[in-house]
């Protein structure tokens, strides 16, 4: 997950992975992370999602995790136009540090949509944004649980089916039909070996 400094890209993964929004949640320093475990295609897939600081001092810290990356979520706030002016440069970041041949999806997500009557970012400028590019798009609002789900679960389907096609021979047998949930918020540099995005359980 990458976007500017107070987007609501955190409060976004923890209503996603353990349905909670912290309203004093406090800007994220370096990388954190969270995982959650959904169902799809008789499979279990358990995402493991990074959450990035979006200020300019730890940018140096958050690259480093572009690469390896399957899956990216470009956030902004649909109050502020500057954050939306700025994914420009996120997708431009994500390009720099990722390998030429890495086969990323990609998610733009317009947060805060709950503030509508603050609203800086028309609906259909972030649809029409995200469709000449050829990527995703939802807004979603962290604070009422708006779209988050949905967004989160598409994305990750998406990845799925791509990983799927890529990699069939990995597929392994699946055990149980049932969807397990588990959460996890750690220091980054305490799991740097815990790179990947996505795994087929």
């Amino acid at each position: 997950m990458i976007g500017d400094s107070g987007v609501g890209k955190s409060n976004l993964l923890s209503r996603f992975t353990s349905n909670e929004f912290d309203l004093s949640s406090k800007t994220t320093i370096g990388v954190e992370f969270a995982t959650k475990t959904i169902q799809f295609d008789d499979k279990k897939i358990k995402a493991q999602i990074w959450d990035t600081a979006g200020q300019e001092r730890y940018r140096a810290v958050t690259a480093a995790y572009y690469r390896g990356a399957i899956g990216a979520i470009v956030v902004y706030d649909i109050t502020k136009h500057g954050t939306f002016e700025n994914i420009e440069t996120w997708l431009n970041e994500l390009k720099k540090y990722t390998a030429a041949d890495q086969n990323i999806t990609i998610m733009v997500i317009g947060n805060k949509s709950d503030l509508r009557h603050l609203r800086a970012v028309p609906v259909e400028e972030g649809k029409n944004f995200a469709e000449i590019r050829g990527i995703s798009f939802f807004e979603t609002s962290a604070l009422d649980s708006t779209n988050v789900e949905k967004a989160f679960t598409n994305i990750l389907t998406e990845i799925y089916k791509s990983t799927k096609n890529r990699q069939s021979s990995n597929a392994g047998p699946q055990s149980s039909n049932s969807t397990n949930i588990n959460f996890q918020r750690k220091n980054a540099t305490e799991e740097s070996k815990k790179r990947e995005c996505c795994g087929i359980l």
